[in-house]
């Protein structure tokens, strides 16, 4: 997802983050100016559904300018532009197997008391 709040505010004219404060005071909405800051700096990593309606009210605008949906790249292109995950090594194909974990102690496992 793509956050748009700089654009829906560009396009109310409103430029800082203390004028996007001011909007949203006046539909009652009283985030700190830092959270707004945040807000406006960056793709937040959550919004209340009801600050994002707040949002929305105080901008004029629907959650559909705020949030556009970005096409997820598949996994298909990543394997053909030669980039592996991180992690990633080059493997034959094949069915996956388990490999067995090593001991730290090198010997049996002892049992359980009785």
């Amino acid at each position: 997802m793509k956050w748009n709040l700089r654009m829906v505010a560009a396009q109310r004219d409103l430029w800082r983050p203390t004028q996007v404060l001011a909007a949203f005071q006046q539909v009652g909405f009283n985030p700190s100016l830092s959270k707004v800051a945040a807000l406006w700096s960056g793709k937040p990593v959550t919004v209340r559904l009801e600050d994002l309606d707040l949002i929305c009210a105080a901008l004029g605008c629907t959650v559909a300018d705020l949030l556009k949906a970005e096409p997820v790249a598949d996994a298909q292109a990543s394997e053909d532009s030669g980039e592996l995950a991180v992690g990633a090594e080059e493997r034959e194909a094949g069915p996956v197997r388990p490999v067995p974990r090593t001991r730290h102690g090198g010997g049996p496992r002892s049992l359980p008391p009785s």
